[in-house]
């Protein structure tokens, strides 16, 4: 690192540092199980949400016949991890509802039919998968302290780590089969090997960071990106280094202490590099064509049937015969080998489709079709803490009062640009707004950054001591106090959980995770049956035991528990309940109303309804 009025060393790389304290270390440890011990009972905890009821399935698709097609919107790398347990205890399988297409999507029935098959002993297998994950979301937290510790110190290191360990978005998603967390984990792993590589390009590095790029697509195809971004990038870096290194050699000339010790010293060094980058590209390509078994890899462009106005040319419509066009049939890429598997494309096309023809979208108690460009903005504002933004904005009070020891702007490029460029393209599709996992990946370095508020504290003033502690200690507090319900987690300027569901619905509030629960309440309070029951409920209702009637759309005496997400329905028919206080809630997603004969006829009156 470098010190003031010294000769600069060099530049920090990841192992670089001197030993870490022993106290560090347990620090260390001691919140990775934290992080574990709360993610393993969250497994637990959780009914199997909605996209998990079709990713154990198709997990499980993939190892019992090598193929890939099931919930090909996403690569298949974390649901075969997750999966793997299950098929090794042999479950009962039903595949009789496997229908193909180019927009066919029978995972979810393939999901039901596998709890159906396997009655309550398919929970255990959902917990299984889950735990499967768990070391992902451990390798994040350990990237997030080993980047932050590079750039900033230790005590950084400790922030980013204790940032990522408590995120309420981070443990609710943690805790699922879902990809998001996983690709946020080994994302950022990818970007931080690329990193390093920078300092010091070596060949083991360089495998290294061609390894974690191509595992990075394999978990969420948004990664993407980083093929493109990694050569401008490196571009930009090396283009720095020879200005600079032009500028050594002129003050050498006149001061040998100001000579700058560079990556890269010559023309054939950088050419040496070039060919590395591409190596690490090639490697991507080779990971990825493996994670998919190389299944219909280098076929021709032209013999593809697409469904997006993207890559087809023209509106699709599905029917019973689904045929696809091309709009490369008839040009001179038409006969171009494709060089990834075929279900990779496939699954591009399909996800392009789907934000193409939109769908209903909810904000702030506004359905609209489609979307809006900020909308992910208004998520991670509302459903992280506010300690963590506090955080953030005493890092760039750091970034712009203290001055940097080590490094350049060039580390801060390569940390933010992988985050800001996701977010930036998630927020672009605006053909419909719903999930903010869409943008989880991004959050890692969001967390790294924010963790150079320390050194407001390290280097400026220790009155910084009270405002960074205290932010972090809200930050944390703030998540504990809503756990287990991490999922439907809303900070305090959004109402906490019970009013989240005003600022946004879907996955943000209930996505069938507090099912379990639902039934301990039921099986509790036999004085309320029969119960009216509206909620996220992709699990078959035999499988849970289960028997509750239909809640109506006009106001009825009676026992009701209705979804935090079904109140805001764009049909509107449980709108009457927004004229009733609820005497319970369960999981931090729904509500009890006991609605009386006199309740009933109150309301009745004020939406004038007979």
């Amino acid at each position: 690192m470098f010190t003031d009025g010294a000769k600069p060393q060099a530049m920090p790389v990841a192992g670089s540092r001197s030993r870490t304290p022993a106290r560090v270390r347990w620090a260390v440890a001691g919140l990775l199980a934290i992080h574990a011990g709360l993610l393993v009972n969250l497994a637990v905890r959780y009914s199997p949400t909605v996209d998990e009821v079709g990713h154990l399935p198709a997990g499980l698709y993939t190892w019992e016949f090598g193929r890939f097609d099931l919930f090909r919107v996403n690569p298949p790398l974390v649901r075969t991890i997750a999966a793997l347990p299950v098929w090794l205890v042999g479950p009962e399988y039903d595949w009789s509802s496997y229908r193909g297409g180019l927009t066919a999507r029978p995972e979810w029935r393939l999901g039901r039919d596998l709890m159906r098959a396997n009655g309550e002993r398919s929970f255990l297998y959902f917990t299984w998968a889950r735990w499967m994950l768990i070391p992902l979301s451990l390798l994040g937290g350990v990237v997030c302290l080993l980047w932050a510790r590079d750039l900033y110190g230790d005590a950084a290191g400790l922030t980013a780590l204790t940032l990522w360990c408590f995120s309420p978005t981070v443990l609710a998603y943690g805790s699922l089969i879902t990809p998001d967390l996983s690709a946020a984990a080994v994302g950022v792993t990818a970007a931080y090997c690329f990193w390093c590589w920078l300092h010091r390009p070596s060949g083991v590095r360089t495998f290294i960071a061609g390894l974690t790029l191509g595992l990075a697509a394999l978990t969420k195809t948004t990664w993407i990106i980083l093929f493109a971004l990694w050569p401008l990038l490196w571009a930009t870096w090396i283009v720095v280094e020879g200005r600079r290194l032009k500028v050594g050699d002129r003050r050498s000339k006149v001061d040998p202490l100001h000579s700058q010790p560079s990556t890269l010293n010559s023309r054939p060094q950088s050419i040496n590099q070039l060919a590395k980058l591409v190596g690490i590209m090639g490697l991507w390509l080779y990971v990825v064509n493996v994670g998919y078994g190389f299944n219909g890899s280098f076929q021709r462009l032209g013999d593809y049937h697409f469904v997006s106005l993207t890559l087809s040319g023209e509106e699709f419509r599905s029917g019973a015969t689904e045929v696809g066009s091309n709009r490369f049939v008839g040009t001179p890429l038409e006969r171009v080998p494709v060089p990834v598997p075929r279900d990779f494309v496939t699954g591009i096309d399909l996800q392009k489709w789907d934000f193409e023809k939109g769908k209903w979208s909810y904000l702030r108690g506004e359905w609209k079709r489609g979307g809006w460009w900020w909308y992910y903005l208004y998520a991670a504002a509302v459903k992280e803490p506010l300690g963590t933004w506090c955080l953030l904005g005493l890092a760039a009070v750091a970034a712009w009062r203290v001055p940097r020891t080590g490094g350049d702007w060039r580390d801060t490029l390569v940390l933010l640009t992988p985050g800001l460029v996701l977010f930036v393209l998630v927020s672009s599709q605006t053909g419909f707004n719903r999930y903010l996992r869409y943008v989880l990946p991004a959050f890692p370095f969001v967390f790294i950054g924010a963790s150079q508020a320390v050194r407001l504290v390290e280097r400026a003033s220790f009155r910084w001591v009270l405002p960074v502690g205290g932010a972090l200690a809200w930050s944390v507090a703030s998540s504990l106090w809503v756990y287990p319900h991490s999922l439907s987690y809303f900070n305090e300027a959004a109402g906490g959980p019970a009013h989240g569901h005003e600022h946004l619905v879907d996955a943000n509030v209930d996505w069938g995770q507090s099912l379990f629960e639902l039934r301990d309440w039921l099986t509790a309070h036999p004085e309320a049956a029969p119960v009216g029951v509206a909620c996220q409920a992709f699990v078959p209702l035999e499988v849970l035991g289960l028997e509750f009637a239909p809640v109506p759309d006009v106001p009825q005496p009676g026992w009701f528990v209705v979804s935090r997400h079904d109140r805001h329905r764009r049909s509107g028919e449980y709108d009457w309940f927004a004229e009733l206080s609820p005497v319970e809630s369960i999981g931090g997603t729904m509500d009890v109303y006991h609605v009386t004969p006199q309740d009933a006829e109150r309301v009745r009156r004020v939406l004038g309804v007979r």
